[in-house]
């Protein structure tokens, strides 16, 4: 993406309150430390930033975000992407996907997984004030409820006591890691044995309504299908995978009045069964969470490369990754390992 240097806004400080969700805050992204704003944020300086950057612009940069925990710095990071990006919607891309064009340079597509009230009550004021469409992409079963996502209530249930037979003691991140790779059915058990045990209920976590949705999609968010219950659908069988996704395609069809063709997969990795079912069902164009820039008219509609970020990052660093520089090194780092 070629950002101009001197344009760089320093990172803002995070005028967020406390909430239920940072109450239940998965403990693999929160250990109890304040974020690490600018980590990485070094990269901008190296001589391989302007040449990233100059690559980035002849690619689609698509933002996976999930809450807005910091208004002030995610109004930031939109008001670098209004002016030295080319923001498109959903429609724009299942249009270049349709037509067979590629979208315009320094296109950038901003999405929410999992879609918190955050994405209605902070992020959509700041996207519509500026002009800016986005997609979110929600979990079926949580809408009109409050419920917490699942991986929330299971740290919280740890912390305070929560035992599985599967699962191992020790802090929630260990036991979070555990519960994404047990086969479904297991997961299930799992999460209702450390309700059982553990010795306080979590918080309730207030969630989108269905008027939330309609209210999303009239200012340019368009909503998307995220599964019925966040599964990881790689520990699925062919059943609940089917279920999973055509369930929440049925509901949101409801709410909206019209079919969602949008997906994001859970946890980000793709699935050939999904694929299979999301071609049955009509769906155009499909997400994963892979850290990755993607061509201008992307060459797998149904897997479409996203890059990690966070309303907290700064802009420096919301540069590198924008950039490309960024998610490279990290895959050279594990590449490494």
């Amino acid at each position: 993406m070629p950002y101009s240097e001197s344009t760089t806004v320093g990172a803002s400080t995070s005028v967020g309150t406390p909430s239920t969700t940072s109450v239940l805050r998965d403990p693999v992204h929160a250990r109890g430390r304040g974020p690490v704003r600018d980590r990485g944020s070094w990269l901008r300086l190296t001589p391989a930033q302007p040449l990233f950057r100059a690559r980035a612009a002849q690619r689609l940069a698509v933002l996976a975000y999930h809450g807005v925990t910091d208004p002030r710095s995610f109004g930031a990071q939109l008001d670098r992407l209004r002016r030295l990006a080319n923001p498109v919607s959903l429609t724009e891309v299942e249009r270049a996907v349709t037509e067979g064009r590629p979208l315009p340079p320094r296109s950038v597509l901003i999405t929410f997984d999992d879609a918190d009230r955050s994405v209605f009550t902070h992020a959509l004021p700041m996207l519509a004030a500026r002009g800016i469409p986005a997609a979110a992409f929600v979990i079926a079963e949580l809408i009109g409820t409050d419920r917490p996502f699942w991986w929330h209530e299971a740290a919280y249930l740890a912390r305070h006591g929560g035992r599985a037979r599967l699962l191992p003691g020790g802090p929630p991140g260990r036991l979070l890691a555990r519960l994404r790779e047990l086969p479904d059915p297991d997961r299930r058990r799992c999460l209702q044995e450390l309700r059982v045990s553990a010795d306080r209920r979590p918080p309730r976590q207030e969630q989108l309504r269905p008027d939330d949705l309609r209210a999303l999609r009239a200012a340019d968010v368009a909503i998307g299908n995220h599964t019925l219950g966040h599964p990881s659908l790689g520990r699925c069988d062919d059943s609940t995978v089917h279920t999973e996704i055509t369930a929440a395609h049925m509901a949101l069809t409801q709410w909206l009045g019209e079919a969602p063709t949008a997906f994001a997969y859970p946890d980000g990795g793709y699935d050939p069964r999904a694929d299979a079912v999301l071609r049955r069902l009509g769906y155009r164009l499909g997400f994963l969470s892979d850290h990755r820039l993607g061509p201008r008219l992307p060459a797998h509609p149904l897997r479409i490369s996203r890059l990690q970020v966070d309303s907290t990052t700064g802009t420096r660093r919301f540069d590198t990754i924008l950039s490309g520089l960024e998610p490279a090194v990290q895959r050279l780092r594990g590449a490494a390992v």
